[in-house]
């Protein structure tokens, strides 16, 4: 019993090895299968037909026989004694084997006196007792009473048997060559027939390496050809896309690179201002001085020595706001909070006439420098086109943290309630404006600049929060 389990498993483990049946294998098989079952149930029906035609046979036959020998007993019957049993033994013996029926001749002692010879017809074959069996009309031995003697007449349907047997065999080495024919012709016809497929699924393994150059030609079958349709169009789309974020990325790297050269200028233009305007305002204003010194008994010199030294002054103020300006925050982490509320309390120093609202979440905000230096700019344009070309009387600042699925993002707005936006003919596109899109654009962020209706213009800068870490000043 333990050998049955282990050749099962032998079975199975060369099943696995040959791999799973293809799809045309497979195919090919169920419609084998199908005609299969067909050709079994038209067997069972010849079967059937046959099984009938040879009752009818062996019956027909049987009465016949029976007749005849109803005709010897009775004339045996009307000239009784030993010489007509004798010649109806003689007249028995010279008919031979009487049609599919064995003939025995018993006398009144119940003693064998002859049995009719085997047949000649297929002598020595017969049909396998199974298939006997099923044809086998069961038609019971008939009994005739000759006198002394009685006759049994037996069917005997083995050569019928043979015959059918003899077909059945034909016929199923036919069907076995119709079905082998008919597996090989579906199978050479489903590979003609999805021959593409194999193309189909070159192009997706070269769509899958990123080559999405390949389209597939128009197939004849509809199928094939909405994949070959479905196929090119997400090859279109994905090349589309390519070319997209191979543009995005150049832009990106553009952007960067004006931006480092615009930072590399701005420190330029501080130092230019620190060593050279500085120093020759700060000469203007000791020469002023040393005039004050002297004329303090010429009051109208005096006077305008004293106004040289108010105007100097003033003018160092202002180098060094825009020093503040043009140099970045220095590196690492900045905390972008504070160094907001720094900008702008300048701000509104200069312009105090504008209502500024500030909200912040938190008020220390740290960021990566390069945001924190993005933002910064960003809103030193905003403020600076609100305080020329708004006309407003309100501005209100946001800078917010914002937790997302796609990430952390720093989001900075700036909204005023001025006269908005001119048309876009009339629209200038300054260097401010294009320097904002180029910095947000570097940092993988977004900028939105629109018209609020009846409420001025409304800007807001969404970058990456690239570790950016919130919390409380305490």
């Amino acid at each position: 019993m333990g050998e049955v389990p282990a050749k099962t498993a032998e079975t199975a483990t060369r099943l696995a090895r040959l791999g799973p049946l293809s799809l045309r294998t497979r195919i090919s098989l169920l419609l084998t299968a199908v005609a299969a079952c067909l050709t079994l149930a038209l067997g069972a029906l010849w079967l059937q037909a046959t099984r009938t035609s040879i009752d009818e046979e062996i019956t027909a036959g049987t009465r016949v026989c029976e007749q005849w020998l109803t005709v010897l007993a009775r004339e045996q019957d009307a000239a009784p004694g030993a010489a007509a049993a004798e010649q109806l033994l003689v007249r028995v013996r010279a008919a031979g084997r009487i049609r599919a029926n064995a003939l025995r001749a018993f006398d009144s002692a119940g003693r064998l006196l002859y049995v009719s010879p085997a047949p000649l017809y297929k002598a020595g074959r017969d049909a396998p007792p199974w298939f006997a069996s099923l044809l086998d009309p069961h038609v019971q031995p008939r009994r005739i009473a000759a006198g002394a003697l009685t006759l049994v007449l037996t069917p005997d349907p083995s050569r019928a048997s043979v015959d059918a047997w003899d077909s059945a065999q034909a016929m199923v080495r036919w069907a076995v060559a119709l079905l082998a024919l008919l597996f090989l012709s579906t199978r050479l016809l489903l590979d003609r027939a999805l021959a593409p497929l194999e193309q189909i699924r070159a192009a997706l393994e070269r769509t899958g390496r990123g080559r999405h150059d390949l389209r597939l030609p128009v197939y004849a079958a509809r199928e094939l050809n909405l994949l070959a349709h479905a196929y090119n169009g997400m090859a279109d789309r994905l090349d589309q896309a390519v070319n997209d974020n191979v543009r995005l990325y150049s832009e990106c790297e553009l952007a960067q690179l004006m931006q480092a050269r615009v930072e590399r200028e701005r420190r330029g233009i501080a130092r230019e201002l620190h060593d050279e305007l500085a120093q020759g305002i700060t000469a203007v204003r000791a020469l002023a001085g040393a005039i004050v010194q002297r004329t303090a008994d010429q009051a109208p010199l005096h006077g305008h020595a004293q106004s040289i030294i108010a105007v100097t002054n003033d003018i160092q103020q202002g180098i060094r706001h825009i020093l503040r300006q043009l140099q970045p925050p220095s590196g690492g982490a900045q905390d972008l909070g504070a160094a907001l509320q720094r900008h702008l309390a300048l701000w509104h120093r200069h312009y105090p006439q504008l209502d500024l609202q500030v909200e912040s979440d938190g008020d220390c905000l740290q960021v990566d420098d390069t945001v924190a230096l993005a933002l910064l700019r960003v809103l030193q344009e905003g403020l600076t086109n609100v305080a020329r070309h708004a006309g407003a009387a309100r501005v209100r600042v946001s800078l917010r943290l914002c937790r997302q699925p796609d990430g952390d993002w720093l989001e900075l707005t700036l909204a005023d309630d001025g006269r908005g936006l001119p048309p876009a003919a009339a629209r200038r596109h300054g260097f401010g404006l294009r320097g904002m899109h180029e910095r947000v654009l570097a940092l993988k962020g977004e900028l939105t600049i629109e018209n609020q209706p009846g409420q001025g213009v409304r800007l807001c800068a969404r970058l990456p929060a690239q570790g950016a870490t919130l919390g409380q000043n305490g």
